[in-house]
């Protein structure tokens, strides 16, 4: 089926997912611009592949520029967690550039956060989002504006939802921890009990999918969830990347005294304790919804994505 989309600019380009978004946008022949505030690691990422337009995304005339003649943006923007009141901030901004620019299509790249402690064993679209942390309040926030804008001034909007997820470049993840212990033969950190089944998305998985979403207009105006192939404990996690580097599984569980102790002294890993209910009890996704809009979509089985995420971590882990 021919593409609906000319040209597309990737928000956030450089990291995990703009990436993802990227490697797929190549592969269907669409052309692209990569946009973000590192000129130097998107030269790194994208040399040859795509535009390269280095702009803040806090800065609503660099990024206007930036989106011209582009018809599509993704909006991928990553934030360490003391930044994350930034979210709905520069999605607002984000959305008055698009404007702007005449893009007549975004979708956002979110995660589970805005549903808060889940209510049911399996999360849809459906559940509430009552977020009770300050970092979901604020993705709550950021949802909120993206659909918002869904129909006004000739923009079309939606939001895809993820769980955690790893792969190549995903280095914001729980799991980047387990292969950067195994990279180097130390015990790795684990936040939280062992033996509660999670849900993680291979990375490359996720660009597919999203761009599928966009080439359909019915897509819009909507939130998306988009799970992993199943679920599977840290402890099974743990033994399936040291077993890829082939050595024996070693690790350190990290409990809630242990976090609220480690972040008086850094900033990080205190923006961390108010997430631990992710650890006790996990978001574990429902897309249905996702799979019956689209037909059976491209999950990565753990085994074979822990694979190919080893084989990138070995060598060095490169830009």
């Amino acid at each position: 089926m021919p593409t609906t989309i000319q040209r597309v600019a990737i928000l956030g380009a450089a990291g995990a997912i703009g990436r993802s978004t990227g490697a797929e946008l190549r592969r269907r022949g669409i052309p692209f611009r990569a946009v973000g505030r590192d000129g130097k690691k998107l030269e790194g990422a994208f040399s040859g592949q795509a535009e390269i337009r280095a702009a803040d995304i806090n800065n609503p005339d660099q990024t206007a520029r930036a989106l011209e003649g582009c018809d599509t943006a993704i909006y991928a923007v990553g934030l360490p967690y003391p930044e994350h009141k930034l979210h709905p901030v520069l999605m607002r901004t984000a959305i008055d550039a698009m404007r702007r620019a005449g893009v007549s299509r975004m979708a956002l790249s979110s995660s589970v956060y805005a549903y808060g402690a889940p209510q049911a064993e399996r999360v849809s679209e459906t559940h509430p989002r009552e977020p009770h942390t300050r970092k979901g309040q604020y993705r709550k926030a950021q949802e909120d504006a993206a659909l918002e804008a869904d129909g006004k001034s000739g923009l079309r909007s939606l939001v895809m939802r993820l769980p955690d997820f790893y792969g190549p470049h995903a280095t914001l993840s729980l799991a980047d921890q387990v292969f950067q212990g195994a990279v180097a033969g130390k015990a790795a950190n684990w936040i939280g009990p062992t033996d509660r089944p999670r849900e993680f998305v291979f990375v490359p998985d996720a660009g597919p999918v999203l761009l599928d979403l966009i080439e359909r207009e019915d897509s819009f105006g909507q939130a998306w969830n988009f799970g992993g192939p199943g679920t599977i404990t840290g402890r099974e996690l743990i033994d399936q990347v040291y077993r890829a580097a082939g050595g024996a599984p070693k690790f350190r569980r990290v409990g809630l005294a242990m976090l609220r102790l480690a972040g008086l002294f850094n900033a990080e890993l205190r923006e961390l304790v108010e997430m631990h209910y992710l650890a006790e009890t996990p978001v574990i996704l429902d897309d249905s919804k996702l799979r019956r809009h689209l037909g059976e979509v491209r999950k990565t089985p753990y085994v074979e994505g822990i694979r190919q995420s080893w084989d990138w971590y070995s060598r060095g882990a490169p830009s």
